[in-house]
């Protein structure tokens, strides 16, 4: 490469010295020479260039090549960050426990409240039995229910559904004249999937309940207290295997409510005014496997809300058996919810992800058939939906009672 640069500076050299000792001669060698003269003109600009380029052009390659290794090892080195959507399923545990502790209370508010039942504990207007028979002073009933529902896109989270199966047994007493007292278990098992999350989770929930009632002429004031726990298994696909995770959830809650029972005939209007809170969390989670596995934090749902609306209802009796039909209607308002953020962990990177929960506003509707085949044993079947803008929820349950 030195030999080159030191070539074409002698070229330059030998054409100088050429165009020194030059003296005009004829047209063709004015020609001549003045061709020699562009070419050494030429080689003295270009020559050194072309020296250097030939000698760093080596050394630039080099550079290239290495920095084209090292790009990957750089990318590789860089840390991954946690997805906001990478914990749907957690969130909409948390949000199904908070709503069926919900639903336990409403149902066992109902039974408190429920006009017919309610007919029967005093026999207001005869109540389809003659009122020298004592009513029974005990009652165990019996429910199997599914729910189906559909929790729609809230910031961060990709919506979901939810389907749950569960039974309820109960046992309640007349422990004095218009004092009934009653307890209950509730066991659920809810697969929730997160589609647009490639996320699922099973929640399996168990709830105690304590209920009671006083009836006061056409009032009755009910409560109901629950308190539930269980475990959450969630799975996420990371496309490079399932991330899985376990964790547990909790529940507490309560509902205080009013009624007042007006008798038309057979058919009743009974408005009814009411108070819930809950409060349900789940536990913090690492999940194993798959790619990049997250680590997050516990979360918790709390909400209170407040319930108006009115039960309609009518019987008829035939071939000593009593048949009842009712619907109810309910304007729900959340005076206050509260959702802690959860924060995702993926090695040294943190985000932050904030909870769901339910609309403001909204309402419940619902129906109920009732059989009272003896002053001893009823069969019903019952009907709830609750609608939010971001939550739908539709309730099937079958029930048996017995009384002695």
């Amino acid at each position: 490469m030195a030999a080159n640069g030191f070539l074409s500076c002698r070229i330059g050299a030998s054409a100088g010295i050429a165009l020194m000792g030059y003296a005009p001669q004829s047209s063709r060698a004015r020609k001549i020479v003045g061709a020699r003269t562009a070419l050494a003109v030429l080689a003295i600009t270009f020559g050194p260039v072309a020296a250097f380029t030939a000698a760093t052009a080596p050394a630039f390659a080099a550079s290239v090549s290495l920095a084209a290794q090292q790009a990957p090892i750089r990318a590789a080195r860089a840390p991954p960050m946690p997805s906001p959507t990478g914990i749907g399923s957690d969130l909409s545990a948390g949000a199904e426990v908070a709503n069926l502790g919900s639903v336990f209370l409403e149902r066992l508010g109902n039974q408190s409240s429920w006009g017919f039942g309610r007919a029967l504990r005093d026999n207001q207007g005869g109540g389809g039995a003659s009122e020298t028979i004592e009513a029974p002073r005990y009652r165990a009933w019996g429910e199997a229910y599914g729910i189906s529902s559909t929790s729609g896109p809230q910031l961060d989270f990709l919506g979901d559904r939810r389907q749950t199966w569960g039974g309820i047994a109960g046992l309640g007493a007349t422990v004095a004249p218009g004092v009934n007292l009653g307890v209950s278990i509730d066991q659920s098992r809810t697969a929730i999937d997160v589609p647009l999350a490639l996320q699922s989770a099973a929640l399996d929930l168990t709830q105690l309940a304590f209920n009671a009632s006083i009836d006061k002429g056409p009032w009755t004031w009910a409560v109901a207290l629950v308190r539930g726990f269980g475990s959450v298994n969630s799975s996420r696909d990371t496309g490079l295997g399932t991330a899985s995770a376990a964790y547990g959830a909790r529940l507490d809650g309560a509902l205080t409510e009013l009624s007042y029972y007006w008798n038309i005939d057979q058919s009743r209007i009974v408005p009814k005014a009411g108070f819930e809170y809950v409060r349900a969390t789940t536990g913090s989670f690492q999940e194993v496997g798959g790619l990049d596995p997250l680590t997050a934090s516990g979360a918790s749902v709390e909400r209170s809300r407040i319930l108006l609306g009115t039960e309609l209802g009518h019987f008829w009796i035939f071939d000593q058996k009593v048949f009842d039909l009712s619907a109810y209607g309910k304007f729900v308002d959340n005076v206050s919810q509260n959702f802690s953020s959860v924060t995702v962990s993926l090695g040294p990177q943190n985000i932050t992800v904030q909870g769901i929960g339910e609309s403001r506003y909204g309402a419940d509707a619902g129906a109920s058939a009732s059989i009272s085949l003896s002053n001893k044993l009823r069969l019903y079947a019952n009907y709830d939906g609750r609608f939010r803008a971001a939550l739908q929820s539709h309730q099937g349950t079958l029930g048996v009672e017995v009384k002695w």
